[in-house]
């Protein structure tokens, strides 16, 4: 059987490390896994270092889309990504998370009747104004494999006309089958953890030691598209880095919106640092006592790493996390925010919180229901 995983942007590299590792080990001489990068992230620290740091394959194809509108983006992506599928031909396509490249695999793919499976599917905001919340929707909705994070996630799902219940071996576009496997970043974490731990310091010279120090990031569209909003933000983590330094990895898109915003200097305790890779970000995160960030990806690994978040923004998809005191929801309003950070510095959330997101084997399940799909289809 031959699996194609198309990646393009940050999370989704982190991701498929854990499933190149599955697929050596469980996939055997029955699994043929290609990969083909979009391009979507092009910057070598937003790409390069990760494929480097996790020690990923090179990929078999790179589409070098770079960036773009998302109408010229995706539209470029659809047209190179239908010329890959035609001449591999895959069996099944994966696709990871929520991002430009997951939409367009998806549609090349279902275009040409080739099945997709959705790594992270069910995920919802409920706001289709992000960009996000539209591709993971209609990722979701032309897969043959729906592979959930959560119960939520299921259950999400299934409001939406796409039930649990088909096995693996039944499963069509038409009628999918949905699968709790747990959350491949909970692999990612603990495959990489003592891996980052062994690494220098990834922010020499700026003053940090022990857990006295917080971490953010900022790049959603939403937050730094918009530049009063995005004003809000900077000024709030000024406060907060008057009570703890705040260290802050600047994605390109972020820097370009602080310049176009006329915010080039940032308030006195905050620590603005180029990207970090992911090895990098897990080290730096591990040690903090605090996060605040817009990503989705750094609420979960703040989680798992055992530090609360405070999330800038007005919701989230991991709403268990909100349930369970872990994250706090803060938007973009200065006095939330640091109201936020001040009661999760305080009052940290207890150590354990359950298995939220499995425990660890996420991947191997993934390729495993793979495999199991595609035995079906060649008996």
């Amino acid at each position: 059987m031959k699996v194609t995983s198309v990646v393009g942007a940050r999370p989704q590299f982190v991701k498929l490390g854990p499933m190149c590792r599955a697929f050596a080990s469980r996939g055997g001489a029955f699994v043929t896994h290609r990969i083909v990068h979009t391009g979507q992230h092009y910057d070598a620290a937003m790409s390069d270092a990760f494929f480097r740091d996790l020690e990923l394959p090179t990929p078999d194809v790179n589409l070098g889309i770079g960036s773009g509108g998302h109408g010229v983006q995706t539209g470029q992506m659809l047209a190179r990504l239908e010329e890959a599928f035609l001449g591999e031909r895959p069996d099944l396509v994966l696709v990871y998370g929520d991002t430009n490249s997951t939409l367009a695999a998806s549609l090349a793919a279902a275009k040409l009747h080739i099945a997709v499976a959705h790594v992270e599917a069910g995920l919802r905001s409920f706001r289709k104004d992000m960009p996000e919340e539209v591709n993971r929707v209609l990722a979701d909705h032309v897969s043959t494999l729906l592979f959930c994070p959560t119960d939520r996630a299921v259950a999400n799902l299934a409001r939406e006309g796409l039930m649990a219940g088909t096995s693996i071996e039944g499963a069509t576009t038409d009628v999918p089958a949905v699968v709790r496997v747990g959350d491949v970043m909970k692999d990612a974490v603990d495959q990489n953890l003592a891996r980052a731990a062994r690494r220098p310091d990834p922010v020499p010279g700026l003053g940090i030691a022990g857990r006295d120090y917080a971490v953010a990031t900022v790049h959603r569209a939403e937050n730094t598209d918009d530049p009063a909003r995005l004003r809000q933000i900077v000024e709030a983590l000024g406060r907060v880095a008057r009570d703890v330094p705040v260290v802050l990895p600047l994605h390109p898109r972020t820097r370009g919106a602080l310049a176009a915003a006329k915010l080039g200097s940032l308030p006195e305790g905050i620590r603005g640092v180029e990207p970090l890779s992911y090895l990098d970000m897990l080290r730096l995160v591990s040690g903090a006592r605090l996060v605040l960030t817009d990503s989705g990806g750094l609420q979960k690994e703040a989680y798992l790493l055992g530090v609360a978040c405070v999330t800038l923004r007005d919701e989230t998809e991991w709403v268990e996390l909100v349930e369970a005191g872990w994250n706090r929801l803060a938007g973009a309003d200065p006095g939330r925010i640091l109201d936020a950070a001040r009661t999760s510095l305080e009052s940290a959330p207890q150590a354990s919180s359950g298995n939220l997101y499995g425990i660890g084997h996420a991947a191997e399940h993934i390729v495993a229901s793979c495999v199991a799909w595609g035995t079906r289809e060649r008996a």
